[in-house]
């Protein structure tokens, strides 16, 4: 694993509206997807790298057409690990984003103006750092530490702003294998687990005050959370990787009718594949993206779990992220990575998950 610094530079994301496009042309020649997110159907960033004297060079790409126009933004002083750890982009708001790679965080309030680099108090490696979010003018954090067969995965939190990230008091989990997840989106939901047997799961209206409810799984999975969606909750219920057999996941989709209600509701999900990432576009309508056997899959329902439609992604078999519905039945998911044999491509989807196409870039 690569040994990272605590504080990093700056992530330099612009505006969409107002800014000045780049002298340089809109996509580099060889641009490779690596993140994307979207704060609404039409409205996308893509970070993604390209070949350039000997390394690969980041770039930010911005559409506020739904991809058949892109703007380029100034690209983040991330480089691309070679550990092939995912750098993720999450943009929160018109001049606020974030990057990480896992184990360093860069981040800008302004549109690129001025820079922060943003620590992990406490943080000691091994570690990595699996989601990050902000939302109800706070930051959170999913972070799982490892060493001597034994791990922690606890949420961290810091003021929106802050130049820190601080472990937040009795949101924590250990065990010899440890996870969480979080979601927003009406309301904040947090949930950490160990071992298969430990289950712990918050809710909270606005990122301020949390309330302990029932976690959504039953004993034996692990919850990947939906955010809420026209009031109701979706979760998805996976066992361990490899069962019932390799390169499958046996899972099951679980619905709230309100946000810290009890979950029920068992739907059966195709097994195929490890799970790499789960979205609801609706109550009725969410996607399980997994890999298995070099193949890429992305199951998805538009009613409720009774059927399942499956997406085939063939060509780079490598990983799935960032997948995410930001409104209007619209989803997006990137396959592959940038400096994989197979490269990487974003997938788009109009219709709640049913349809998905590849999103030419440039």
């Amino acid at each position: 694993m690569r040994i990272p610094a605590l504080l990093a530079s700056v992530l330099t994301l612009l505006a969409v509206s107002g800014l000045p496009a780049t002298a340089e042309s809109t996509v580099p020649q060889g641009f490779r997807p690596a993140s994307t997110s979207w704060t609404g159907p039409a409205t996308g960033y893509v970070l993604g790298y390209s070949p350039c004297a000997k390394k690969w060079c980041p770039a930010l790409l911005a559409t506020t057409d739904g991809g058949t126009h892109w703007r380029r933004l100034g690209a983040p002083p991330m480089s691309l690990p070679d550990n092939h750890n995912h750098v993720a982009l999450t943009v929160t708001g018109d001049r606020v984003a974030y990057v990480s790679d896992g184990v360093r965080v860069v981040t800008t309030r302004d549109g690129g103006a001025s820079w922060h680099p943003v620590g992990l108090i406490g943080a000691r490696e091994p570690y990595y750092l699996s989601k990050l979010t902000e939302t109800g003018g706070r930051v959170f954090a999913v972070l799982t530490a490892y060493g001597e067969g034994r791990g922690s995965t606890r949420l961290y939190s810091g003021a929106a702003g802050s130049p820190v990230l601080v472990p937040v008091p009795g949101f924590a989990v250990t065990g010899g294998l440890t996870y969480g997840d979080l979601a927003v989106g009406g309301g904040l939901q947090v949930a950490l687990g160990a071992d298969y047997g430990t289950e712990r799961y918050w809710t909270s209206p606005d990122g301020v005050r949390f309330t302990p409810a029932a976690p959504p799984c039953p004993a034996g999975t692990v919850a990947s959370l939906a955010g809420v969606r026209d009031r109701q909750v979706v979760a998805l219920c996976s066992s361990s990787p490899g069962s019932p057999q390799p390169g499958s996941t046996e899972r099951r989709l679980r619905h709230a009718d309100r946000l810290g209600g009890p979950f029920s509701d068992e739907d059966p999900v195709p097994y195929l594949g490890i799970n790499q990432g789960f979205a609801a576009a609706s109550p009725t309508s969410a996607t399980v993206a997994a890999e298995g056997g070099g193949t890429g899959f992305l199951h998805s329902t538009t009613d409720g779990g009774r059927t399942w439609t499956t997406t085939e992604l063939p060509d780079r078999g490598f990983s799935l992220t960032d997948l995410d519905f930001p409104g209007g039945g619209t989803g997006v998911v990137v396959d592959g990575q940038p400096d994989a044999d197979g490269g990487s491509a974003l997938y788009r989807t109009t219709d709640g998950g049913h349809r998905w196409r590849e999103l030419v870039i440039g």
